[in-house]
């Protein structure tokens, strides 16, 4: 286990967090995290890294790199979703081992995080569990997800880069500002 390699990665997000860059769509942004973590991310996806479950920084590390990173490095491409299974499996795993508890709590949401982006309804349930945990405003943006979810099977906004037929239902949605990522 590479600590420094791990220990990069969450400081790069934690000052990411101090900047107010977490959620917003800056290129930049998009474009440091890629140069500075794509390799790391392409390892973490052939599973060279497992052993970073054993610790709380370490699976936060693999959670950024397998659900966070994709969602902007790879912005408005299919790429964006390809390792969200395997984000999934690592929470799981972390959750199993009290690992969320381990970071401080500002940190703790990117725990929640890959069950609020699958679509398997049970993900969701998961999420709004967990994100009630760390209470508002986490907590109503999980049942948001989890409303998206119930009423359509999927998230609409992914369509077009899914390969996906969009539904009149879901194209009112989303015309209507349904949430688009």
């Amino acid at each position: 286990m590479n600590d420094r390699d791990f220990a990069a990665v969450t400081a790069f997000w934690r000052e990411a967090g101090r900047s107010g860059l977490w959620f917003e769509k800056d290129e930049g942004f998009d474009r440091r995290f890629r140069d500075g973590f794509l390799d790391l991310h392409m390892a973490v996806a052939a599973r060279r890294h497992d052993g970073w479950i054993g610790s709380g920084e370490g699976a936060l590390a693999l959670l950024l790199l397998t659900d966070q990173f994709p969602r902007n490095a790879f912005r408005g491409t299919a790429h964006m979703y390809a390792t969200d299974g395997l984000a999934r499996h690592f929470a799981r795993h972390a959750l199993r081992a009290g690992l969320m508890e381990t970071v401080e709590p500002d940190l703790r949401l990117f725990f929640c995080l890959p069950f609020a982006h699958s679509e398997d309804a049970a993900d969701q349930d998961l999420s709004v569990t967990l994100n009630a945990r760390l209470g508002d405003p986490w907590r109503d943006h999980a049942e948001g997800h989890r409303a998206i979810i119930r009423r359509f099977g999927r998230f609409p906004h992914r369509n077009p880069m899914l390969g996906r037929d969009t539904t009149a239902e879901e194209a009112a949605f989303l015309a209507d500002g349904g949430f688009s990522g």
